[in-house]
């Protein structure tokens, strides 16, 4: 069970996003300063970078982002791939819309105008889709016993995590355009369904699960 600090730490943090969030949609994010954040959510500037080391940590949080596709291969059932488990993953959050991957309950079009309106929040989205896919083909040489120098972890890692990418790019366009919400998600469905055709065999059976433990899937 959670503790009551840690309840209440969490509180913080949600409620430091929020404030943020809000004045990032209404200035823009580099016109926004730590200092205005903490004004606005009546805290310290040392209470926000206690919780929030860079300003981009509350617009774009970096560890459970870069780790999900990571921890999904990890958490793969028995008989499963690590491709299969990231789609079906991927499948249940955009049936569940979360907000991962486009629905968010304060607009993912509004999300996306302040990344796209700051240089810094692009640089950050690039820096974390790059150490998205290096972390996963770590874990695919561990998962595997790959060799370190078999480049096929960082080949299944790179289609993957290109695959994600245009999962969100749908997303993001039907997001801009106003398309309805049944609509994005019919769409994100099919390029994922096109994308497995077109990964074919190798990858979508790459780092197998066995059935049983140390036995042969």
């Amino acid at each position: 069970m959670t503790g009551l600090r840690e309840r209440k730490k969490a509180q913080t943090r949600q409620h430091l996003c929020a404030v943020a969030t809000d004045l990032f949609v209404a200035r823009g994010f580099d016109a926004v300063t730590i200092a205005e954040i903490a004004e606005a959510a009546e805290v310290s500037v040392n209470t926000v970078y206690n919780y929030f080391p860079a300003k981009e940590d509350l617009f774009l949080p970096w560890e459970h982002q870069v780790d999900r596709p990571s921890r999904r291969v990890r958490d793969r059932a028995p008989g499963e791939s690590a491709a299969e488990a990231l789609l079906r993953e991927l499948r249940r959050d955009i049936a569940d819309r979360r907000p991962w991957v486009g629905f968010m309950e304060r607009g993912y079009d509004r999300f996306l105008r302040v990344v796209f309106g700051s240089p810094t929040l692009i640089a950050r989205l690039q820096r974390m889709q790059h150490a998205t896919a290096e972390r996963l083909a770590d874990t695919l040489r561990e998962e595997t016993g790959a060799a370190p120098d078999d480049p096929v972890p960082g080949l299944v890692a790179g289609l993957l995590t290109w695959l994600t990418g245009n999962v969100f790019r749908v997303a993001g366009d039907g997001a801009m355009a106003g398309d309805p919400a049944d609509e994005i998600v019919r769409r994100m469905l099919h390029v994922i369904a096109e994308a497995e055709a077109l990964l074919g065999d190798r990858v979508m059976g790459y780092a197998r699960r066995p059935l049983t433990p140390g036995g042969a899937s």
